[in-house]
């Protein structure tokens, strides 16, 4: 078993992260996306195939995984979030494994943490000391998350805030009324705003696709993000009555992809909300695969937002470990 998920199954999905340029956006152009019309019928019939003529089983699905792991953004954004909560939280980052399963696996000594963690602005400053010495990144929902409906000036002010108590990575939400009544030039000049606002931070732009009505509206949000200067972009706040689906994600990676042939410039991409188990964290990845790269594996480039989504991961790992399946109440997060 340790032979071959360590130096077998594994090792075809180690890679080192390759340095890439932040996208730096550029200026606005309808013309990149009007003509734009996306076919319902023949994106659920690409994205069914996902989970139907492809699949890994055994050591390999153990191997895909732990890459799962490895690009949680790990999260919490409730009302009654404490310190302590936040603090469990990253020490479960630090190690989202249990160590039993880490050995049986071969994988003792080996650096295993989640992508990042994240949670609300005034709980930055604790997860960055609960985080300190591990390299895993805090970032922050703002911009009046999750309706993006305060004033400008306090969506703005909400980003500098988070950035200057440590958080490296901001995820913003954007005016979905700006999308349904088609003002993309205004959508691309609040993007824009909350870039510069974010610094040296990284942004995910969050699109609430599960607002946007259409897949043509998901298309030409996800386009006007990244000409604004977004660092990825993402499905959900999680909180919409829709959130990550695998149709939304396959227009929004294609988006990636024809960006990336006008520009140069990787974008990366973050599914959030209703990513709960093992089997969705396994689609997604095969996604990532198949329609961008090998890259888009990594989480420099791609990322879960996710709570639940650790503890079956783990679960599955154990049974693969033992034969057996536990209860989910033994592989708590937080």
């Amino acid at each position: 078993m340790t032979d071959a998920v360590g130096a077998g199954a594994a090792r075809d999905l180690v890679q080192v992260a390759q340095p890439h340029s932040r996208n730096q956006g550029v200026a606005f152009d309808a013309a990149w996306f009007d003509a734009t019309d996306i076919n319902l019928s023949a994106v659920e019939r690409r994205t069914a195939t996902l989970t139907t003529r492809r699949t890994v089983k055994k050591e390999w699905q153990v191997a895909w995984l732990i890459k799962a792991i490895e690009v949680i953004d790990l999260t919490t954004l409730a009302g009654d979030d404490t310190p302590g909560r936040v603090a469990r939280l990253c020490a479960k980052a630090r190690n989202p494994l249990r160590a039993d399963l880490a050995d049986a696996l071969g994988l003792a000594g080996r650096r295993l943490t989640t992508g990042a963690v994240c949670v609300y602005p005034t709980m930055v400053a604790g997860a960055v000391r609960a985080l300190d010495g591990s390299g895993i990144p805090v970032a922050s929902v703002a911009t009046g998350f999750p309706a993006g409906l305060t004033p400008m000036a306090e969506r703005l002010a909400e980003i500098r805030y988070a950035v200057g108590q440590g958080a490296a990575e901001i995820d913003i939400v954007i005016t979905r009324a700006h999308v349904l009544t088609g003002n993309w030039a205004a959508l691309h000049d609040e993007i824009a705003l909350m870039r510069e606002a974010c610094g040296d931070a990284h942004m995910k732009a969050i699109l609430a696709t599960g607002d946007l009505k259409t897949l043509t509206n998901v298309y030409r949000a996800s386009m006007v993000a990244m000409q604004a200067g977004a660092d990825f972009i993402k499905t959900s706040t999680g909180m919409e009555g829709v959130n990550a689906t695998l149709p939304v994600s396959l227009v929004m990676a294609r988006a990636i992809r024809d960006y990336l042939e006008r520009t140069g410039h990787k974008v990366g991409f973050k599914p959030a909300g209703g990513i709960r188990t093992a089997k969705d964290a396994l689609a997604w990845l095969i996604l990532m695969r198949e329609e961008l790269g090998r890259e888009w594996m990594e989480p420099e480039l791609f990322r879960f937002g996710a709570s639940g989504l650790l503890a079956d991961i783990e679960r599955q790992i154990e049974h693969f470990v033992t034969g057996r399946y536990s209860a989910n109440d033994r592989h708590g997060v937080a």
